[in-house]
C-alpha cells in the first residue's frame, strides 16, 4: 500500500499525517452512518441516493493525489494545495456518467453552484478551465494511485434515473460534508467529544406528563386560565399524530411550550423520530424553553445538556482550524433559531449544510410562527417543509397566539389547504374569549421625539416594558432613561439597583441570562415592592416566548402581530389592575429605522383605522395583515426566490432567503472563552457550546463601529474587550454608543 497523503502533519497537538486511503475509507464510512440513519425515512429511490454519495466520498479527494500537491502535504507548513484537488476526482465520476456524485463532490469546499452557469462552460463542473488539461492528462495516474493506496474502487449498483432536486442534493451535501469534516476534526485531535443519549420519547413523555401534574398540584387555587392551560395540554397530547401538519393558534400564556411538546413526543413514539426540533424567533428566549424542556424531559440518569441542546447562534466555519467549533443537530432534542434552521435549509455552502442530513425524520415545532421568517420566504419554504413530510418523514407542528394561517392565502402558496389544529375549536373560542377580557392595546395619536417618549413611559405605573425596533434604538433610550433615572456616569450601571435595565442581542447568551433572572425576581416580588418600579427596554427579542408580566407596555410601530404579541408580556396572570399598552412612533436622533418593518408598520395603521385591532381574533388578524403584505410585495421576492430554486441556481437561492437581511458576524466576548480559544491552539479542547453562550452576532456593516478585532489564527472569529463590552447593560452598543455621539455632534473619531 503506497503511503500517499490526505493531511499534513499537526503541530498543536503534534499528529502524523494523515493518509490518502485512511481519510477516504474514514469519510466513506461516516458518509454511509449517515445515511443509514436517514434511510428509515427517505421514500424516494434509497439505492441511487446511497450510492451517490458513496461514489463521491471515495473520489472527493481524488486530486489530492498529483505530485505536487502530496509534495505540499508531505512537508506541510500551512500552505494552500497548488493543484486543486477537487477536479479530478468531479472528472472521474462525470466519466461514469454519475452527475450527481460529480456535483455534491465538485461542491464539497465551494458548496451548491448555479447549474445553468454550469452546463454553459465548455466542461461542467471544472473550477479551474486552465487546469481541464492537466486534469485529463493525470487523471489516470490519480486512479491508478488511488488503487494502490487500497482505497475503495469505483462500483456502482445504483438505479440509473435520479429522483434528486434542490433538497435532494442539499441533503446528499450535507451527507458527504459532515463525513468530511468530522474526520479531519478527529484526525486532529481536534473533535469536541459528546455523548449522544437515546431518544427515549416513551419514558419522556411520562416524565413531561409528570412535570406537568406537579406544576399543577403547587398552585393554591385552579382559576380558568390554569384550567385552560391544563385542558390545552391534554388536548395536545391525545390528538391523532397521523397528520404531518398541525396548526397551534392558542393565546399567550396558554402552556404551548410543554402541550405541543407532549404532542410531538407522542408523535415521535407513533412514527419513531430521531429528533425534536423546537424553532424560536429570538435568541433570548431558547434559554427560557431549555429550562423548561430539562426539568420537564431529561431522565434521571443523563446529562442535560446532551438531551436537551440550546443553539443560539449560526456558528457554522469553514477554516480547517474552526470548523470543528461548529454546532450541530445531533441530540434527541434541540432549541434553535429561525435563523439556523431555516438559512440551514436554503443554503448552498458545506459548512451550513453539515447538520442538514440530521433533519429528516424528525418532529418540528415552530413556534412563534408569525416571527419565524419575512413573509416572503413563506411560499418557498412551504415548499421544503412539504417535501420533507412527503419525502423524508417529518413531522411539523406551527404555533402563535398571533398565528398567520399562510397557507390558506391562495397569493401565498400554489394550493392552499385548510391543515388541523391541535386544539377544537370550543377550547381556542373560550381561550379568545379570556384573551379580549386581559387586554386591549391603544395607539398614541402623535409622533414623539425622545423626550416625548420617556415622559410618556414614566407617566404609567411599573413595572414597564418599552420595545423598539432595532438594537440602536433600544440602547440609545436605555441609556437616556438610565442617565435621567438612575442619576449615574454615563455606560455604568448597577444590574440589582438600577431602576432602568436593557435586553436584545447586543448582549451574549450567557449575559442576557442575568438580566432575564433579574427582571423575573423583580417581576415576582409583591405589587407593592418598590423593587417592581423598574423599566426594561428590549428589543423584539422578547416579545414573543418570554414568560414575563408587566403592567404597562409600550411598542414601537412595527406590525400586527409584533403588537399582539407585546400584549402577551403585560397582565400574563390576570393580575389585579388596570394594564397599558400603547402602540407609538418616534423620531428623534440616533433611533434609526427598521427598514423590515416599513409595510407593515403602515398596515398597522390602517388595521387601527378600520377597527380590526379591537374586534378580529388574532390569528385573523395576523393572517390578514400578511396578505396585505404579500400584495405589497411590488418586487415579488417570493416568485424570483421560487424561480431561482426552480432553475437550480443555488447560490442566488442562499443569496436571496435571508431570514435576518443583512449579514452578520460572530465576535466572541467572554474572557474566559477568548482564553480558551487561545490555548485552544496549543491543543486544548474547547466544547462549541461555550462559544455560542460567549458571543454576538454583529452586523458586517457595524463591525468596525465595534472596536471587535479579528482573533489570530481563527478566520471568521472576532472578538471584544471588556472595554468595548458591557456585560449587564449596553453589550456591545457600549463602545457603538459613544462613536454615534460622538458622530452626532459632528465629531470624528482619529
Amino acid at each position: 500500500m503506497a503511503a500517499w497523503l490526505a493531511h499534513s502533519a499537526g503541530k498543536n497537538p503534534p499528529v502524523p499525517p494523515q493518509l490518502y486511503s485512511t481519510h477516504v475509507s474514514n469519510v466513506l464510512s461516516r458518509a454511509m452512518e449517515n445515511i443509514e440513519c436517514l434511510s428509515h425515512y427517505y421514500k424516494g429511490i434509497l439505492n441511487y441516493f446511497r450510492e451517490a454519495v458513496r461514489a463521491a466520498a471515495i473520489y472527493h479527494d481524488l486530486g489530492k493525489l498529483d505530485e505536487d500537491n502530496q509534495i505540499v502535504l508531505l512537508h506541510g507548513g500551512g500552505k494552500g494545495l497548488p493543484i486543486n484537488h477537487v477536479d479530478a476526482g468531479t472528472a472521474n465520476l462525470l466519466e461514469n456518467d454519475l452527475v450527481e456524485s460529480a456535483l455534491i463532490a465538485y461542491a464539497h469546499h465551494i458548496g451548491l453552484q448555479a447549474i445553468p452557469e454550469e452546463q454553459a462552460k465548455a466542461e461542467l463542473f471544472l473550477r479551474d478551465p486552465n487546469l481541464f488539461i492537466r486534469t485529463k492528462q493525470y487523471l489516470t495516474e490519480y486512479i491508478s494511485r488511488h488503487i494502490q493506496s487500497g482505497s475503495e474502487k469505483l462500483a456502482i449498483n445504483a438505479d440509473s434515473v435520479s429522483d434528486w432536486n434542490g433538497l435532494t442534493r442539499r441533503l446528499a451535501l450535507s451527507c458527504l460534508v459532515d463525513a468530511d469534516h468530522g474526520d479531519t476534526a478527529s484526525n486532529y485531535q481536534k473533535e469536541f467529544p459528546v455523548s449522544h443519549p437515546d431518544t427515549r420519547w416513551k419514558e419522556r413523555l411520562d416524565a413531561l406528563n409528570n412535570y406537568i401534574k406537579s406544576l399543577s398540584e403547587k398552585l393554591e387555587h385552579q382559576d380558568e386560565r390554569n384550567k385552560l392551560r391544563q385542558q390545552i395540554y391534554q388536548a395536545c397530547r391525545e390528538v391523532d399524530t397521523t397528520p404531518s401538519f398541525y396548526a397551534c393558534d392558542s393565546p399567550v400564556g396558554t402552556g404551548k411550550t410543554t402541550a405541543v411538546m407532549a404532542h410531538l413526543l407522542q408523535a415521535a413514539i407513533d412514527k419513531n423520530l430521531r429528533h425534536i426540533i423546537v424553532v424560536l424567533p429570538y435568541t433570548n428566549i431558547i434559554k427560557q424553553s431549555v429550562e423548561v424542556y430539562r426539568k420537564g424531559l431529561v431522565l434521571p440518569d443523563e446529562n442535560p445538556d446532551e438531551v436537551v441542546a440550546e443553539h443560539h447562534h449560526q456558528a457554522d466555519f469553514d477554516d480547517i482550524n474552526t470548523r470543528q467549533l461548529a454546532t450541530l443537530w445531533k441530540a434527541p432534542i434541540i432549541v434553535t433559531t429561525a435563523v439556523q434552521f431555516f438559512e440551514t435549509i436554503a443554503s448552498n455552502h458545506p459548512s451550513k449544510l453539515r447538520k442538514l442530513h440530521e433533519l429528516p425524520g424528525s418532529g418540528v415545532f415552530i413556534d412563534e410562527t408569525h416571527a419565524a421568517i419575512p413573509f416572503h420566504l413563506w411560499p418557498q419554504t412551504w415548499k421544503w417543509l412539504k417535501e420533507f413530510s412527503a419525502k423524508w418523514n417529518c413531522h411539523f407542528v406551527f404555533a402563535s397566539g398571533s398565528l398567520s394561517r399562510f397557507w390558506e392565502l391562495k397569493d401565498m402558496v400554489d394550493e392552499p389547504e385548510i391543515i388541523p389544529d391541535l386544539v377544537s375549536k370550543q377550547l381556542r373560542e373560550e381561550a379568545l374569549r379570556q384573551e379580549r377580557k386581559r387586554i386591549i392595546p391603544v395607539r398614541h395619536p402623535t409622533v414623539l421625539n425622545d423626550k416625548e417618549l420617556i415622559d410618556l413611559v414614566l407617566s404609567k405605573s411599573g413595572p414597564r416594558l418599552v420595545i423598539m425596533n432595532t438594537i440602536q434604538s433600544a440602547a440609545v433610550l436605555a441609556d437616556k432613561l438610565a442617565q435621567k433615572i438612575d442619576d449615574k456616569e454615563k455606560y455604568t450601571i448597577d444590574l440589582h439597583t438600577s431602576k432602568i435595565l436593557h435586553l436584545s442581542t447586543a448582549l451574549s447568551p450567557a449575559d442576557r441570562e442575568g438580566i432575564v433572572k433579574e427582571t423575573e425576581e423583580r417581576l415576582a416580588l409583591p405589587i407593592d415592592n418598590p423593587r417592581r418600579d423598574f423599566t426594561l427596554v428590549a428589543t423584539s427579542c422578547v416579545e414573543a416566548g418570554v414568560d414575563f408580566s408587566f403592567r404597562s407596555a409600550f411598542r414601537e410601530r412595527a406590525g400586527a402581530a409584533n403588537l399582539i404579541q407585546v400584549g402577551g408580556r403585560v397582565r400574563r396572570n390576570n393580575e389585579d389592575y388596570e394594564p397599558t399598552l400603547i402602540d407609538f412612533r418616534i423620531d428623534a436622533p440616533l433611533f434609526n429605522r427598521h427598514p423590515a418593518f416599513t409595510s407593515s408598520s403602515q398596515i398597522l395603521e390602517k388595521l387601527f383605522d378600520e377597527g380590526k385591532i379591537e374586534t378580529d381574533a388574532p390569528a385573523n388578524l395576523v393572517t390578514e395583515a400578511l396578505r396585505r403584505e404579500l400584495m405589497s410585495d411590488t418586487g415579488e421576492r417570493h416568485k424570483r426566490l421560487q424561480k431561482m430554486e426552480t432553475e437550480m441556481d443555488y447560490p442566488e437561492v442562499a443569496k436571496l432567503y435571508k431570514v435576518i437581511s443583512n449579514n452578520t458576524i460572530l465576535v466572541l466576548v467572554g474572557e474566559e472563552t477568548i482564553k480558551k480559544l487561545n490555548n485552544y491552539k496549543k491543543g486544548e479542547k474547547i466544547n462549541p457550546k461555550e462559544i455560542n453562550r460567549n458571543s454576538v452576532q454583529i452586523w458586517t456593516d457595524k463591525i468596525s463601529k465595534t472596536c471587535a478585532y479579528q482573533l489570530e489564527g481563527f478566520p471568521g472569529l472576532y472578538a471584544l474587550d471588556k472595554n468595548n463590552y458591557d456585560k449587564i447593560f449596553l453589550g456591545y452598543m457600549k463602545g457603538m454608543l459613544r462613536l454615534l455621539q460622538i458622530d452626532s455632534e459632528g465629531g470624528a473619531v482619529i
